[in-house]
């Protein structure tokens, strides 16, 4: 029996099986290969590692884990979970049956691409949502924002920091006329009509085809799509979530536990308002961490 199934081997899984291994606690890290951030790039933010591809860190990542002993890697994907805390079992897709004391949750969340062509050819590299992991690339340049509800009024005032110059899209949204009032205070343009098509001509650059006939051509485009877990195994497990203006996420405690006891989550599963490497990295190895402190005789 392993001491602690990690089910997601990204940032925040490896990084808590790090700190699994330094344990020296028995471990098997079950991982598809399929990080939400494979169509980035580069990988921006992480300390030491920044502006490196996101698939090279994971890769040496793997390469330092292979010292610890005691940290088994598998690439499987899990399909179910039954059991309880010190008594769980893991069935991957492959039929091999595994079981441990603890589990952490970090399989992550896929984002949902809007039904517009060259929507998902350009995400992650015309059309990208976070400013911190890429703002600093793109800054001075002319940005825009496809409205997305409520949340994007603040998204206005977060860019200010990284541009002067931002067109807003309203994409079919009825933006309401006190924030309308404020856009244009702040010298922002509002394009309204529904986006149809999205050109990536090159580079970060993005044409956005509007079914009023417009056309919206800005330096980089940034769309905050709601996104879903990439698994469904806390659904089977009853474990309580939390709905966000972004998508579902696991509800957890701040020993990073769940609603079950001794199944832990970390990364952008918990985490969907601000997905970055640095705190997938810190959640999923405090979720180590306190999965490892649980097990204390």
């Amino acid at each position: 029996m392993d001491d602690v199934i990690i089910i997601g081997g990204s940032f925040a899984g490896l990084a808590a099986a790090l700190q699994l291994g330094r344990a020296r606690r028995k471990i098997t890290v079950l991982d598809t290969g399929l990080p939400r951030n494979r169509f980035a790039g580069h990988s921006h933010g992480l300390l030491g590692r920044d502006h490196k591809p996101p698939l090279d860190i994971l890769a040496e990542a793997r390469q330092q884990l292979a010292r610890y002993q005691t940290i088994r890697l598998v690439n499987a994907r899990a399909d179910s979970i039954s059991g309880a805390i010190d008594d769980f079992s893991v069935l991957t897709a492959d039929g091999e049956s595994l079981a441990a004391r603890r589990l952490i949750l970090s399989y992550g969340v896929v984002d949902q691409m809007p039904d517009v062509p060259g929507f998902a050819e350009g995400w992650g590299r015309s059309i990208i949502p976070c400013p911190y992991c890429d703002g600093f690339e793109v800054a001075d340049q002319h940005w825009g924002l496809v409205w997305s509800g409520p949340q994007s009024h603040n998204q206005v005032r977060l860019f200010h920091d990284w541009t002067d110059t931002l067109t807003v899209l309203a994409d079919g949204h009825e933006i309401p006329s006190d924030i309308r009032a404020d856009l244009a205070r702040r010298k922002i343009a509002v394009v309204d009509g529904r986006i149809t098509e999205i050109a990536s001509p090159g580079g970060h650059n993005a044409v956005a085809m509007l079914d009023n006939g417009s056309r919206v051509a800005v330096d980089i485009l940034f769309a905050h799509p709601r996104n879903k877990p990439s698994a469904s195994l806390h659904e089977s497990l009853g474990l309580a979530t939390v709905d966000t203006p972004l998508g579902i996420v696991l509800k957890v405690d701040e020993r990073r536990e769940t609603s079950m006891p001794g199944i832990y989550a970390a990364g952008d599963l918990t985490n969907p308002q601000l997905p970055s490497v640095t705190t997938a990295s810190w959640q999923g190895a405090m979720a180590g961490i306190f999965a490892q402190q649980s097990m204390l005789a």
